[in-house]
């Protein structure tokens, strides 16, 4: 009975320590077994990061979704945001936000998870209506356009020589160089416009993008955001330079390759970093004001 007591004393002291043994993530190159998919920079003060929401969900935390901090989650390393690369152009904006307020109000205010989240749902209703008005008023005040590309390619037939952009733009997303980048309702456009639109374009390339604008597809990975958008700025800068469409295409995509072994760099020179037991907080590890 002694032995069966000790044996049984052993099992547990085991089951123990390897439940409380720390796991370590390496990071690799984007890849089914990464972690980190592309870096964004820095925003308010952050490193934001665009990472691999199926693996985190198989390996570290099954309820990941969206995005995440390090106040929600304590295998979020510190001052650094998190977007899942699930989700789609037009959610990374609010997401961004989102998780920043959230953020904040747990570890300055001492917030639970619960109201954090809530606060910032409230942000993002604000910021959803704000584009919605952005978005119209700028259609409102655009000429109409010519539904063909840069070689006078017109796709669909029986549209007429000239259309009115109605319910295309979704999103303000940002000014880059001058030019005024929208996330669009890429499916609306292949439906209605233009089928071989895909994942981007610019007002060079596409004469129903009006001047100075790069079109972002909403539904492309928000992991997908920034390569199209250097892509688009160098295709439309060669186009300007006199170059035709297709040398000015292949010359761009270079820009984006280059981007993505600088992003696969930066992933390698990551340091590890230890997984706790405990993966997330319900309250904040500030003061509650």
């Amino acid at each position: 009975m002694k032995r069966l007591i000790l044996y049984l004393v052993l099992i547990v002291a085991l089951f123990s320590i390897a439940c409380n043994k720390t796991q370590v993530i390496k990071n690799e190159p984007t890849g089914s077994g990464s972690l980190y998919g592309f870096y964004n920079g820095e925003y308010k003060g952050f490193k934001v990061w665009v990472v691999e929401g199926n693996f985190i969900r198989r390996e570290i935390f099954n309820e990941f979704i969206y995005g995440g901090n390090d106040e929600r989650y304590t295998f979020v390393p510190e001052s650094e945001i998190w977007i899942d690369n699930s989700i789609s152009a037009d959610e990374y904006l609010t997401t961004l936000e989102h998780e920043i307020i959230e953020r904040n109000l747990m570890r300055f205010s001492g917030y639970t998870y619960y109201d954090a989240h809530d606060s910032a749902l409230m942000l993002e209703l604000g910021m959803r209506r704000s584009f919605l008005t952005a978005s119209n008023e700028h259609e409102k005040q655009l000429p109409m356009v010519s539904p063909i590309d840069y070689d006078s390619t017109q796709e669909i037939e029986e549209l007429p020589e000239l259309i009115k952009l109605s319910g295309i733009y979704k999103i303000p997303y940002a000014k880059r160089d001058g030019v005024d980048i929208w996330v669009v309702d890429g499916f609306k456009i292949r439906r209605d416009i233009y089928p071989d639109f895909g994942f981007s374009g610019n007002s060079s390339a596409y004469k129903f993008i009006p001047g100075n604008e790069i079109w972002i597809d909403a539904s492309i990975t928000s992991q997908e955001i920034e390569y199209s958008i250097q892509l688009e700025l160098k295709e439309m800068a060669f186009m300007k330079s006199g170059l035709p469409y297709d040398e000015a295409y292949t010359n761009a995509l270079k820009t984006a390759d280059s981007l993505r072994l600088a992003v696969n760099k930066l992933i390698i020179n990551k340091p590890a970093f230890p997984l706790q037991a405990n993966r997330y907080r319900d309250t904040g590890t500030g003061v509650k004001k």
